[in-house]
């Protein structure tokens, strides 16, 4: 029987992330879930207490999946810089495969949700700033950049351009692929990296 309930559950978030891909951007509402899964809402509620219940599943997958990969690039790969390139391509490719859970981490599918949702997404951005800073200070640590680099600025730079890679997806209605140019990009903002601090008058 928990078998089966696990079952269930996996088929309600399925669900859930298929209908977030639609590209009009319509909130979901417990009825349409219930109807696409030909179900009543009282059988969504034996399942989720709340629709911000399916949310969170939702987005702990989105953790577990990243995190758990971002944490074997920290220990197979030796070199800072590399680190950062890898945990990027994994943040767009991610987006790129899943696009009902971008939405989510691009925050827009949470407009209209529990604050306590936006603010679990909060964490994993948080969480994913501390991994480029710490990546940041590996690379310069070993002289692979400069050592007055600010690295929790660039650390913060990296972040907004992958969140805005995230809402370009999101709002071009999955048209605009957040991996497009990623290799040309890369080699600019790591040639900006590697200027460390420009002074001016």
């Amino acid at each position: 029987m928990g078998g089966r309930q696990g079952e269930r559950r996996e088929q309600i978030l399925q669900a859930l992330a298929e209908m977030l891909e639609a590209p009009g951007g319509e909130k979901v509402t417990t009825a349409a879930l219930a109807a696409r899964l030909e179900v009543s809402e009282a059988a969504l509620y034996r399942h989720f207490a709340s629709k911000a219940q399916m949310f969170e599943g939702l987005i702990g997958f989105v953790e577990e999946t990243l995190f758990t990969r971002i944490n074997l690039i920290a220990q197979q790969e030796p070199d800072g810089l590399l680190q950062v390139h890898q945990v990027i391509q994994l943040l767009l490719g991610f987006a790129h495969r899943n696009r009902g859970m971008t939405r989510v981490l691009a925050g827009d599918a949470l407009v209209h949700e529990h604050e306590r949702l936006r603010a679990r997404v909060n964490q994993i951005h948080d969480r994913i700033e501390a991994t480029l800073r710490q990546s940041l200070r590996l690379a310069v640590g070993a002289h692979g950049l400069p050592g007055d680099l600010d690295v929790a600025a660039a650390a913060a730079l990296l972040l907004a351009w992958v969140e805005g890679r995230w809402q370009q997806f999101a709002r071009s209605g999955f048209r605009r692929d957040p991996t497009e140019h990623w290799q040309t990009q890369w080699q600019l903002l790591c040639a900006g990296l590697k200027m460390g601090v420009v002074t001016t008058a």
